[in-house]
């Protein structure tokens, strides 16, 4: 149950990250995505470690995207705190998403094995 729940998690973060990409005309980004949701049904130690590295580049990439964002409304005049709060709680689930990997991982190795 608890390794269903962790790679629902982390198939919402791929797609939020998909879609991100889309929007921002980044298609090979978004098939990327689109094609790493794939390894959450490969049961292997390499393709959570894969899915870890994409998450956790994943959450900086929406860091970077609230910085940009707000020093835009900033530099405008316009409110930020709304902003950041919505894409600082989607960087960190998908940061949580790439922690609950591996702690999945090591809980019941047959299941990525």
């Amino acid at each position: 149950m608890r390794t269903a729940v962790t790679r629902a998690l982390a198939g919402v973060a791929l797609l939020l990250l998909a879609a991100h990409f889309f929007r921002a005309g980044l298609i090979p980004l978004t098939v990327l995505c689109a094609m790493l949701m794939a390894l959450l049904f490969v049961r292997a130690t390499w393709a959570v470690r894969s899915l870890q590295v994409a998450l956790a580049l994943g959450s900086l990439e929406w860091l970077r995207t609230a910085w940009m964002f707000a020093a835009a409304r900033a530099a405008q005049g316009q409110p930020y705190g709304r902003l950041l709060a919505i894409l600082g709680t989607v960087a960190a689930l998908t940061a949580v998403a790439a922690l609950l990997l591996s702690r999945s991982a090591v809980r019941n190795p047959g299941d990525f094995r």
